[in-house]
């Protein structure tokens, strides 16, 4: 069973999770289903994907299913805010959404704290269980902490154990922050690292299921995509093996701050 992390407010979210980046609106739907036939509980989209429907198609009358969506840059503002929440609400066919974040903070238009205040309204109707971000550096969070009440429950960044994003990290723990890692197998760069590959053979494991295992151990939430059935299966398949203190301090030693998405303070696309 997938262990479940308490956000600073209480809520409890899946520690790994089903990501749909670059999934097409009509494959996505399958994928999902199959997410959730392989035991999966945590669904996240954005709206910039294109495909809330077909999550939404696939999680309709589904119990316990905890769903992420995230606002579309181009979306930021108060008002713009709150019509394009209102808008992905119809497609996922959901009355109250489980986490909503601010996909990016695309600091060159400077909505991000608007854009927050429209979330704290949502949260404070009702209308959604837990706020947070996305692709935030401790700048933008640090922005939020001086002018608002509410502290993010949750920041997603690309994490992986080439990029381990330690600083964050900290800071996440410093203000109850939960980090979430998208990218978690840096695209696939790390399945032919020969130490994960050893590590691997040693646990009768995949390099994947190794490296995933390394962030659940690590204390982040996790959310692998694919759209290969038995890849979806392999993914959550984690959690009846442990990796010894010294096999983690091999994968910690990787990070060397790779990334293969843009870099938050300077991506500003729509």
């Amino acid at each position: 069973m997938v262990p479940l992390i308490s956000l600073n407010n209480g809520v409890r979210i899946p520690q790994l999770g089903f990501g749909v980046f670059q999934v097409p609106e009509d494959q996505v739907a399958g994928a999902v289903t199959t997410a959730l036939e392989a035991g999966y509980r945590s669904i996240d989209t954005a709206a910039a994907y294109r495909n809330e429907s077909g999550v939404g198609d696939a999680t309709a009358g589904v119990p316990d299913v905890f769903i992420t969506t995230k606002l579309g840059n181009s979306d930021q503002g108060y008002d713009s805010t709150l019509r394009a929440f209102d808008a992905s609400m119809g497609r996922l066919r959901r009355d109250v959404l489980d986490l909503y974040l601010i996909h990016w903070p695309t600091p060159a238009r400077d909505l991000y704290a608007e854009t927050w205040r429209a979330l704290e309204q949502l949260h404070a109707d009702g209308r959604v269980r837990a706020i947070g971000v996305s692709n935030f550096h401790t700048a933008h969070l640090q922005r939020l902490f001086d002018e608002f009440p509410t502290t993010p429950a949750v920041n997603q960044i690309e994490l992986h154990p080439l990029l381990q994003q330690k600083e964050m990290r900290k800071v996440h723990a410093t203000h109850r922050i939960v980090t979430e890692a998208w990218s978690p197998l840096a695209q696939g760069a790390l399945l032919r690292n020969p130490d994960l590959t050893a590590l691997a053979d040693k646990y009768g494991k995949t390099p994947a299921q190794i490296v995933l295992r390394w962030h659940v151990q690590s204390g982040i939430v996790v959310i692998p995509k694919s759209v290969t059935p038995y890849r979806v299966k392999e993914n959550i398949d984690i959690f009846d093996f442990e990796l010894a203190p010294d096999d983690m301090t091999v994968i910690d030693e990787l990070d060397n701050g790779t990334r293969t998405g843009p870099d938050p303070d300077e991506f500003n696309d729509a």
